[in-house]
């Protein structure tokens, strides 16, 4: 029996402007007409050149933006039906987001960045930072729980910002370049820890442009200018369609 679905994108377009002021944004923020599905236990990568669309793709699927037509679905929730406060809460309880810029908050230290969106959903400050102590030791960051973002190396507040996305029952992981400000040594212990997650039943969608890292997924989608323009299970064929993307 095939895993239940978590993500569900159906002829999903990200276009900017109304009517004739209608423009496809630039800078990879157009998508034109994506299907895509991603089921429980599976981890699914997304290649492309920059400007295919490919942090777009994640930020609908996180309900951080709303399509302009097409439908996006986490579960059973229809994340473009849903007002600010509901995607919000679908996003505290369900979805872990690891962004690009990592988006801590300074003022709070890894602990309390971890614990943040556990206590915003109502989780007592006890039961919230005990799973965010478990979600800091799985990137080997719980001996610096005390420390602020500014007083971290890039690699630290990457690992903290991937605990946070880690942290509690998360069904849905997104991940843009989760190991960009790493070394390739601990950057393969976060694919470790993230292909683990996605083994006991989160499905993952991460967003590379390192075809090793895109050998964990069990498949991988290539954008090409907001199009899917072909998918495979090896990283090998992907990294050949990324060659060929580039000097086209």
């Amino acid at each position: 029996m095939s895993s239940p679905v978590m993500l569900t994108m159906r002829g999903v377009t990200r276009v900017h402007g109304h009517g004739a002021a209608q423009v496809h944004a630039l800078g990879g923020t157009d998508l034109r007409g994506v299907d895509l599905d991603v089921a429980m236990g599976e981890l699914v990568a997304v290649m492309g050149p920059s400007g295919s669309g490919k942090s777009t793709l994640l930020h609908l699927a996180g309900g951080l933006d709303s399509p302009t037509s097409g439908t996006v679905r986490v579960g059973r929730d229809d994340v473009g039906a849903l007002d600010a406060k509901g995607r919000a809460r679908l996003r505290r309880k369900h979805v872990g987001y690891v962004f690009q810029d990592l988006n801590l908050v300074p003022a709070l230290t890894a602990m309390e960045n971890v614990t943040l969106p556990l206590e915003l959903d109502g989780v007592s400050a006890r039961r919230a930072r005990a799973a965010a102590t478990a979600a800091l030791a799985e990137v080997d960051m719980d001996d610096l729980a005390d420390r602020f973002p500014d007083d971290m190396s890039g690699g630290q507040a990457q690992r903290v910002a991937i605990a946070r996305a880690l942290v509690g029952p998360r069904r849905l992981l997104l991940a843009d370049e989760p190991t960009g400000a790493l070394d390739s040594v601990t950057g393969e212990a976060v694919m470790r820890v993230l292909r683990a997650r996605v083994d006991a039943g989160a499905a993952g969608l991460l967003v590379t442009h390192d075809a090793r890292h895109a050998a964990w997924a069990d498949r991988i989608v290539f954008l090409r200018d907001g199009l899917v323009i072909d998918e495979t299970g090896t990283a090998t064929d992907a990294d050949t369609l990324l060659d060929g993307a580039v000097t086209a």
